[in-house]
């Protein structure tokens, strides 16, 4: 009788081990499932938040370019315009040059010989 105690505990024992470890491999599937799509929330929170970034440049321009400013410095700047009271500058350009330049011609060095240069560096300047 006690061999067929010890048989059904065996059975039972491997039964409880195979359902074991059917249950690690489900939750190695489950855990390798998780990291990949919390991988995937990472990418596309960070894409999500380059979005916004973009969003709020545009509506920053949109606001600027739907504003008095804009309009004016555009006048100011492109268009040349002028308010009352604002005082004009307007550069002038020099007329034409006279034929001769300002700059004083450079003198152009003389070659002289190497038996030249030793003789002046031996004897003396000549």
């Amino acid at each position: 009788m006690s061999g067929d105690t010890k048989r059904p505990q065996k059975v039972i024992s491997i039964v409880l081990i195979a359902a074991f470890f059917f249950m690690l491999l489900g939750l190695n599937d489950r855990l390798s499932e998780y990291f990949k799509l919390a991988k995937q929330r990472d990418e596309i929170a960070t894409e999500v938040y380059g979005l916004q970034s973009t969003e709020i440049a545009l509506r920053t321009q949109i606001a600027y370019a739907t504003g008095d400013n804009a309009v004016e410095d555009w006048a100011r700047g492109e268009a040349h315009m002028a308010l009352p009271g604002d005082e004009v500058i307007v550069p002038v350009t020099p007329s034409a040059q006279s034929g001769q330049s300002a700059l004083p011609a450079t003198p152009t060095p003389s070659l002289t010989e190497n038996w030249q240069i030793w003789k002046r560096f031996l004897f003396g300047s000549q």
